[in-house]
C-alpha cells in the first residue's frame, strides 16, 4: 500500500511549539495550497490543510519560519476520531510529515524588514 502525499504552500499563522507529556516537540499548522486550475469565476480555489510536525521538523519549522512562509512537506494522510463534549463523534483528517522543506528565498527576518 502507498500512502503519500507532497504539499507546497503558505502558513496561515505564525507555527506554535507543544511539548507533550513525553518530552515530544509537536506543531500542528495549516498549509494554504493552490488548486491547478481555475474556478467558474475566473479564479484560482485554495485549500487548507492541517499538518502535524513532529519532533526537530517542528523545532526547526517554528524558529525559521513564519505566517505566510512557502514550505514543502512529504508525509502520509492519517484520520482519526473522537467524542467531543456533546457525545458526537469527530473525525479529523490531517497529514503527518515526515519531512519539511523552507522554499522561502530570503529568511523571514529579512522579508519583514523589506517590506
Amino acid at each position: 500500500m502507498i500512502n503519500q502525499v507532497t504539499l507546497v504552500g503558505r502558513l496561515v499563522r505564525d507555527p506554535e511549539l507543544k511539548i507533550t507529556q513525553e518530552g515530544t516537540a509537536v506543531t500542528n499548522v495549516t498549509l494554504a495550497v493552490n488548486r491547478n486550475y481555475k474556478n467558474s469565476q475566473g479564479m484560482i480555489d485554495t485549500d487548507f490543510i492541517q499538518c502535524t510536525l513532529w519532533k526537530r521538523a517542528a523545532e526547526n519549522t517554528v524558529q525559521y519560519c513564519r505566517k505566510g512562509s512557502v514550505i514543502g512537506i512529504v508525509g502520509r494522510i492519517q484520520t482519526r476520531n473522537y467524542t467531543n463534549s456533546e457525545g458526537r463523534k469527530v473525525y479529523v483528517t490531517e497529514v503527518i510529515a515526515d519531512s519539511v522543506r523552507f522554499l522561502d528565498s530570503k529568511p523571514v527576518e529579512e522579508r519583514e524588514i523589506a517590506t
